[in-house]
C-alpha cells in the first residue's frame, strides 16, 4: 500500500500547503476517519518541530513524542480530534480539536491537562464475570461496573504512563448522549460547530438518526449522530480549552 499521496488531495482539514511539494505522507489505518493527519505531517507542516522526514524519524526513534500515553513509534500515525500529545523534551503538552473551520488545531495545554482524555463510547459489552467492558471511539477499553454508560455517550479517562507501559484507564467524567447536554460536530458540513441537543429523530433500519442542536445563538442546524461527540452537560468543556475560531 502507498505510503504517501499528492497534496492537492490532502483532507482540507489538515491545513497544510498544497503546491510547495508533489507529495505529502499518507495517514496508516487507524481509530480515526480519513480526517486523521499523520504524526509527520504534524511535527513537520504544521508545528515546526521538524524540517523533514529525516528529522521527523529521529524524533520518533528517540520516543520523543507521547500520543495518548504512549509513545508513538510511526511516523504515519494517525491523530484525530481529541487526542492528546506531549513532547516531555521540551514541556509541552497538546490537545487536538477541530476549529469551526472544520480544522484539525493543536491547542496547547498544562501537564495536568494532558493526563486525560475525553473519549467516544463506540460500544460496550459483557464480559467473563458480568463485568462491563466500554469500547472507545479510539480503540481502547475500559472495565467498570457501571451500568449508566452507553454508547455515544462520552467519558474523561486517565490516560496510561508511557514510563511504565501502563495501559489501565480510569473514569473521572461522564457524558450522556441526551437532550440537554453538550455536543460538538466532528464530521460533515458543521464540523466544529458546538451546540446544546434539542432534538434526537430515531430512524429505524440503516438509516442514521438524525441529532438537532442548537448553538449559542440560537441557529439550529441538524447532523447524524456518527458525526456527534458529547463535550459537556450543561456548558462545554471545549470552551474551557480555548479552542480557535
Amino acid at each position: 500500500m502507498s505510503k504517501h499521496l499528492k497534496r492537492l488531495v490532502a483532507p482540507d482539514s489538515w491545513h497544510i500547503t498544497k503546491k510547495t511539494n508533489k507529495f505529502v505522507t499518507k495517514t496508516a489505518p487507524g481509530p480515526h476517519d480519513g480526517s486523521a493527519i499523520p504524526l509527520a505531517v504534524w511535527l513537520r507542516d504544521q508545528m515546526g518541530i521538524a524540517r523533514n522526514m529525516k528529522e521527523v524519524r529521529e524524533i520518533i526513534n528517540q520516543r520523543a513524542v507521547i500520543v495518548n500515553g504512549k509513545a508513538c513509534r510511526k511516523p504515519h500515525m494517525g491523530i484525530g480530534v481529541f487526542d492528546i500529545l506531549s513532547i516531555p523534551k521540551i514541556g509541552k503538552h497538546y490537545r487536538i480539536l477541530m476549529n469551526k473551520r472544520g480544522r484539525l488545531v493543536a491547542i496547547e495545554i498544562s501537564e495536568e491537562a494532558a493526563q486525560t482524555r475525553l473519549c467516544k463510547i463506540h460500544n460496550k459489552t459483557v464480559i467473563h464475570g458480568g463485568r462491563i467492558q466500554l469500547n472507545l471511539l479510539y480503540g481502547a477499553n475500559v472495565l467498570t461496573d457501571e451500568a449508566a454508560y452507553r454508547p455515544r455517550d462520552s467519558v474523561v479517562v486517565t490516560l496510561g504512563s508511557p514510563d511504565t507501559g501502563s495501559d489501565r484507564f480510569t473514569i473521572v467524567d461522564h457524558f450522556p448522549f441526551e437532550v440537554g447536554n453538550v455536543a460538538m460536530v466532528i464530521g460533515g458540513r458543521h464540523s466544529g460547530k458546538v451546540g446544546k441537543i434539542v432534538e434526537i429523530n430515531r430512524t429505524p433500519g440503516s438509516v442514521p438518526n438524525r441529532v438537532v442542536l442548537e448553538a449559542d445563538g440560537g441557529a439550529r442546524f441538524d447532523t447524524i449522530d456518527d458525526y456527534v461527540f458529547m463535550v459537556g452537560r450543561e456548558q462545554s468543556v471545549v470552551e474551557k480549552w480555548g479552542i480557535e475560531e
